[in-house]
Parts: structure tokens; sequence; C-alpha cells
């Protein structure tokens, strides 16, 4: 039977932070999932001490080498066989224990999953291009960021400058699993494969019907941080592949346009001051209620 969601989990030499992550995924309330371990050829030990945690059913351990992690994600996604894949970082835990119920209500809940009920199981990228349907979607929320102890709000409403200035990381959303494997994320990209794939999804997707794009205002990550993208050297690149991927699926006027909002509206240093651990929590708040009038 398809589980509902599938869990992925990438892992190189994650230590005892593997097993915490897993633990939080055990701790959930909903059980209708399965968790996917993909491992890159790690020499610790560490995911192989780990499935005895879920049935051997709902647990499938992926050793393999792949080329960092979006190369990982993308390998996992393939082989998942839940409705909606969530990449739940190592290191990274559900926010608590009822983060897959909540999800799971807003999205039967949803227009959208009546439309997808009856679809057929996709087994190749090739037959997908064909075959998906209205109602393929992106479902998020928040996280909380342990660094500076402050829950993040992600924009409720997605439009373009939300695309160019603040999409949901991947820890704040559960896709369709067709969505990843029409548009696997581009491993092209170093620490911006995320954000091509959901601007892919927004700009390009020509889907019947597009993609849905729904928030619900919960926190379902308590993201560490910390982590490969936030080196100042991978900030740089970073930078570079914003530019690289907003010129690639917006026109130049939109660019123009988007560039002056945030030089009129001091990106830089509300980006400091976001990321400053004395001043995120006055950043956020203000942040909150600004989204909090959108919904």
């Amino acid at each position: 039977m398809q589980p509902f969601f599938s869990i992925i989990v990438v892992c190189l030499n994650p230590g005892k932070k593997l097993l915490e992550t897993l633990e939080s995924i055990k701790e959930q309330t909903f059980c209708d999932y399965e968790v996917i371990v993909k491992d890159g050829l790690s020499t610790d030990g560490a995911a192989e001490s780990v499935p005895e945690m879920f049935p051997k059913e709902s647990f499938r351990l992926i050793c393999q080498k792949d080329q960092g992690i979006y190369d990982a994600m993308n390998q996992a996604a393939a082989l998942a066989r839940g409705k909606y894949v969530y990449f739940l970082n190592c290191g990274d835990r559900f926010y608590s224990e009822k983060v897959l119920l909540q999800m799971a209500e807003f999205i039967k809940a949803s227009k959208s999953e009546e439309q997808i009920e009856d679809k057929i199981q996709i087994e190749s990228t090739m037959q997908m291009e064909s075959k998906v349907q209205e109602g393929t979607g992106i479902y998020y929320g928040n996280i909380f960021e342990r660094l500076t102890g402050q829950r993040v709000a992600s924009n409720p409403h997605m439009d373009a400058f939300g695309c160019y200035r603040n999409v949901p990381c991947h820890q704040a959303c559960f896709y369709s699993r067709e969505l990843l494997l029409w548009h696997p994320f581009d491993i092209s990209y170093k620490v911006r494969a995320d954000y091509e794939q959901f601007l892919w999804c927004f700009f390009s997707c020509d889907t019947k019907g597009g993609v849905t794009f729904a928030y619900q205002d919960i926190i379902i990550a308590d993201y560490e941080g910390g982590g490969f993208s936030e080196t100042n050297e991978n900030k740089r690149l970073s930078a570079k592949e914003h530019r690289e991927i907003t010129k690639k699926y917006m026109t130049s006027a939109q660019l123009f346009k988007f560039r002056a909002i945030m030089l009129l509206s001091l990106a830089p240093l509300r980006t400091w001051i976001a990321e400053n651990e004395r001043t995120a929590g006055i950043y956020n708040r203000m942040k909150g209620i600004i989204y909090s009038r959108k919904k």
C-alpha cells in the first residue's frame, strides 16, 4: 500500500545526529509514512545501526555514492513511494510529534487532494510528463532556527517578488512526489538547487492547472543551521547562484524592479538583523506580523 509520506534523510558520516533525527520521526503520532536514509558511503557506521528502529516494510537504507546533498536527495526521491516527500536533514528534527498529523490533515482538507486521490501511479519521469494532473503541489509551513532560537515564518502567499526574495527552505516543504520526478534538483547548483526547483514549479511547470502552493501556519522543523550552505564561501556562492537562477526564470523588468525594492528596503541590513542572535527575535516577530496580514 502506498504510504502518505516519504521522509528522506540524507547523511554522510553523521554520527549521533542521525539517531536524533530518526527519533523525531519515530515520535510522530501519524504513522502512514516510510523512512528512507540515503547514505553517501559513510565510514562511521552510524547508518548501519538504525534499521531496527522502524518496521522493515517502512524503512529503507540506501548506501551509494553521490555527487553531494542534492544528488543524494534526487536518488532517494526517485525511489520514494509516498504521495508526498519531505526532506529532514540529518541534525534537524520535527518540531513536535504532531507535525505529520497536522500536515496530513491540511493536505487532505485542501481541494487539491481530492483531485489527486485517483491519480495514476507514475513509474518514470518520461511517463510523468503526460500524466501530471491538476492539484500537484508544495505544502509548506515555518521553521524554528536553533542558532538564533527564533521561529522563522514563511511567506503565506507566493508571488513573483516572493520568489525573488524569500521562498520557504526545503525543511519547511512537503512536495508532491511528481514534482521531484519531473524536475529533480539541478545538481549544477551547489547551494541553491532547492531554490531553483521551487522557481521552476512557480514559473515554468506546465502541469494542467499549475502547481498548488499551500501554507499552513505551523512550525515544521527544528532547523539546526550552521551547515553547508551557511559558510562564508557558500554564502557568496549562494548569491551568485541566486543571480543565475532568477535571470533564468524572471524577466529583465521584473529583476530591475525587485532589485530596486531590495535596495530601497535595505535588504543587506535586514539580513544582518535576521541572522544576529540579539536582533533576530525582533526581526522575525515583525516579519510574522507582516505575513499574518497577508493570510
